[in-house]
């Protein structure tokens, strides 16, 4: 059974190296106006130059996963902020797009939290889908739109998940169909269990994002791995990519929701066990926070395993 690793958008191995960089909308209010679009243009520009660096980082160490950062440009989606960031940028957007494609990298985004489509306030939904937009726009001008990912969590449950959840189908019909044929969905560490959030994807033929750490710190009494990832598995099948799976371990007992900097083999044990004797091949986006760094000792620790081969830098053969 294959697994191939991945990490999400800032390569540490890299020297000043974030495709993260933003602007407060406080500091783009003190700009003179003639400044303004310059200073947005000049940071998303330093974003995708640092993005094309993480990806070429990636190639020469065979790491197939990539996460794009959902900040490359600052202040795409707010309100008092409009602006062109698709056009100045076009040949660094098809730059990064055809490495993508020429070197057969899997990337996704994860917008935050924020994005959601559970509240009963029509402006969250409204921004959760001008949020999808922005995302699958760079995707658009990349030319990623149709292979690359766009996960989101099903969102809160304000005391009542049957109406959340009701309220989650209903308001989804807002997002543009194209717009949702590439979306997954996670299971989260406080609200949705595993089982909750597959009922959802079953329902709307989106995929589980599964992520084993929220699993094992949230899944009602009865919930069985074991059980569970035939449905998981199943939610792809339309798909010609492998499942993925969010992989990190707690940073502490008393910070149990929270990721460690590396990933604890013996915390993903029963995973890879459960993985093995399901046979299917996976991909793991590894949610550390030494990001490439956790990726590559991970690896190397999975590669120590009597019987486990490793075909590539970051590929192993459970």
């Amino acid at each position: 059974m294959k697994i191939r690793f991945g990490y999400v958008s800032h390569a540490l191995s890299l020297w000043e190296a974030t495709p993260a960089r933003t602007m407060t909308f406080s500091r783009y209010n003190k700009l003179d106006e003639s400044d303004r679009i310059q200073q947005l243009k000049k940071i998303t520009e330093v974003n995708l130059r640092n993005t094309l660096r993480a990806l070429h980082f990636n190639i020469a160490h065979e790491i197939p996963l990539y996460r794009f950062s959902s900040s490359i440009v600052p202040l795409a989606t707010h309100d008092e902020v409009n602006w062109d960031y698709i056009t100045p940028f076009q040949s660094l957007y098809q730059e990064i797009g055809e490495l993508v494609r020429y070197h057969h990298l899997r990337t996704s985004f994860h917008p935050n939290q924020f994005t959601l489509f559970t509240s009963d306030k029509p402006h969250v939904t409204e921004n959760a889908v001008k949020d999808m937009k922005y995302h699958y726009a760079l995707l658009e001008a990349m030319g990623l739109e149709k292979e690359a990912h766009i996960n989101l969590h099903v969102g809160g449950a304000y005391g009542d998940k049957t109406a959340a959840v009701s309220r989650f189908h209903k308001n989804l019909k807002q997002l543009p169909p194209a717009i949702k044929k590439q979306m997954t969905l996670e299971n989260d560490d406080k609200t949705y269990t595993t089982s909750e959030t597959l009922e959802v994807c079953e329902q709307e033929n989106i995929p589980l994002m599964f992520d084993y750490h929220h699993f094992m710190a949230n899944h009602h009494q009865g919930e069985v791995l074991e059980e569970l990832l035939p449905r998981f598995f199943k939610t792809w099948n339309h798909l010609d990519v492998p499942p993925k799976i969010h992989v990190s371990s707690p940073k502490a007992e008393k910070a149990y929701r929270s990721h460690a900097d590396y990933v604890s083999l013996e915390f993903i044990q029963p995973l890879l066990k459960s993985l093995k004797a399901h046979g299917e091949p996976v991909d793991f986006m590894i949610e550390a926070k030494a990001k490439d760094m956790a990726l590559l000792q991970l690896v190397e620790e999975v590669a120590r395993i009597r019987g486990v081969k490793r075909l590539g830098e970051a590929t192993l053969d459970l």
